[in-house]
């Protein structure tokens, strides 16, 4: 069975990684799997434990990284996130893709630990579009929606190792140019492999 592949996704806040992320699943539900991360802020209405996040306090997080259960964790905005390394493996194992939708800082992070890993960075069609969307959330303050906008360009700087940038304009040309991405890299083999598949050798 061959195994599958780690595609991490990230972008500016509010760029729309979580819907482009629901509206792939939902749409090819077997093309790849999400895990749930961990984090340490408070649930935003609607949200439930274990179907957004696993919510638990900074005590809490900081026994799970002193166990060494993360594959990857990042700080941002005075909360903590991590992705846990027995939910990503559990799905590998299944020879499934795994979608991991967080940080650049995270996505680097992976990529030192898997190399093989896909980089998707999600941009929006301009800096002011992006604010409206995150206006219209309405969870963030106005203070922090200025630090939000202060960090976009910092983040960009960070996605120097990001393979493919795809801009979410329209939702579903986003959702299709991902999900392009994904299958295009499932075609990818190696010679070895191949030969030995083909040949009964290497």
């Amino acid at each position: 069975m061959k195994k599958g592949k780690v595609f991490v996704i990230s972008g500016p806040s509010g760029v729309g990684k979580g819907t482009i992320c629901a509206e792939l699943m939902k749409k090819y539900p077997d093309l790849a799997a999400t895990t749930v991360s961990v984090t340490t802020r408070a649930p935003r209405p609607g949200e439930q434990e274990g179907v957004q996040y696993y919510y638990r306090s900074d005590e809490q997080f900081d026994k799970m990284l002193s166990d060494g259960l993360f594959l990857e964790t990042v700080d941002k905005f005075t909360h903590r996130y991590g992705t846990l390394q027995s939910e990503v493996e559990k799905v590998l194992s299944e020879g499934k893709n795994v979608i991991l939708e967080i940080e650049m800082i995270g996505g680097a992070n992976v990529k030192k630990r898997i190399p093989e890993a896909v980089l998707i960075f999600i941009l929006p069609p301009s800096l002011e579009a992006l604010t409206g969307r995150i206006k219209g959330r309405g969870s963030e303050t106005e203070e922090e929606i200025r630090i939000r906008q202060a960090q976009v360009e910092t983040e960009f700087d960070q996605a120097e190792p990001y393979q493919y940038f795809v801009v979410n304009d329209d939702l579903f040309e986003a959702v299709e140019r991902v999900k392009d991405i994904i299958v295009a890299e499932g075609l990818k083999d190696d010679y070895r492999s191949v030969k030995k598949n083909f040949f009964g050798r290497e």
